[in-house]
């Protein structure tokens, strides 16, 4: 529901501290709350189960949007303003005249995750991810190929993180997250506990080709960021090492291309396996 429609004329407007303060990630996060901008991404984040805390637009947007947030459980405070006043935030076109601030879902857990999905289950573990686009293309990555979680690491970037939840396109909203604070023994639990086998996509003498790996079953893939790749700490952790095959000379992909080309093909062999 609509709880108040505020004309807004300056940035100094109490309410619209969250908009101002875009690079004060920290203050965000310990307020629990999260940024979003773009029209697609506030569009989805309204189609959603997460809370709206408030919504920032142009009277355009209000009048196309005025039927989702009435439609709203929760009260959602609406502040109306000129498409020149948004757009000079963070003086980038990237919100299109309309912003939103919502409500960070609570954290999950791996049993909760491990009930919530039947078996095959297909799962993402970050290692060192600390690029906030990367997170996001990720994220959105994850979401095209049907994996059911993401696991971040101590060492990673919080999905919720603006940046991130720009580039997801809204996929964040779906995916549900697990935050570790020991991510290699996190992968251990999955392991044990609930037969997962463990995967490192890393480009190591001793990596197989992604072909050769079996995706079909319960399978936790472990991404890392492209100076370090994935710690020695996780790997120890993990039952087999892949790398993607290509060309000589070249040793790797960006992160966010690596991650759309290993989880298509998990996707690929999971869906065959579903049509046989």
């Amino acid at each position: 529901m609509i709880a108040s429609v505020n004309d807004v004329e300056s940035l100094d407007h109490p309410g619209l501290e969250p908009y101002r303060t875009l690079r004060r990630s920290i203050e965000h996060r310990r307020q629990g709350i999260f940024v979003v901008e773009g029209n697609k991404v506030v569009v989805r984040f309204l189609a959603s189960g997460l809370e709206v805390v408030s919504i920032l637009l142009t009277e355009e947007w209000l009048a196309q949007c005025r039927l989702d947030l009435e439609r709203r459980t929760e009260p959602v405070t609406v502040y109306r303003a000129s498409g020149k006043m948004v757009k000079s935030i963070v003086g980038f076109n990237y919100h299109q005249g309309i912003m939103a601030v919502g409500k960070v879902p609570p954290a999950t857990t791996i049993e909760s995750i491990c009930a919530a999905f039947h078996a095959p289950r297909l799962f993402v573990a970050r290692d060192h991810i600390s690029n906030t686009e990367n997170a996001g293309v990720i994220l959105r990555n994850c979401a095209a190929c049907g994996v059911q979680a993401i696991i971040s690491g101590e060492t990673s970037a919080d999905p919720y993180l603006r940046r991130s939840v720009r580039n997801s396109m809204g996929a964040v909203f779906r995916m549900p997250v697990v935050y570790s604070d020991n991510l290699a023994g996190t992968l251990a639990a999955l392991r044990v506990n609930y037969g997962f086998s463990i995967v490192a996509a890393q480009a190591r003498s001793r990596s197989v080709s992604m072909h050769a790996v079996e995706f079909t079953n319960d399978c936790c893939i472990v991404l890392g960021n492209e100076q370090h790749g994935v710690s020695d700490a996780v790997v120890a952790r993990c039952d087999r090492v892949m790398a993607i095959p290509m060309h000589d000379g070249i040793d790797s992909f960006n992160v966010g291309c690596a991650s759309a080309i290993m989880l298509y093909e998990a996707f690929r062999q999971r869906r065959g396996a579903a049509t046989r």
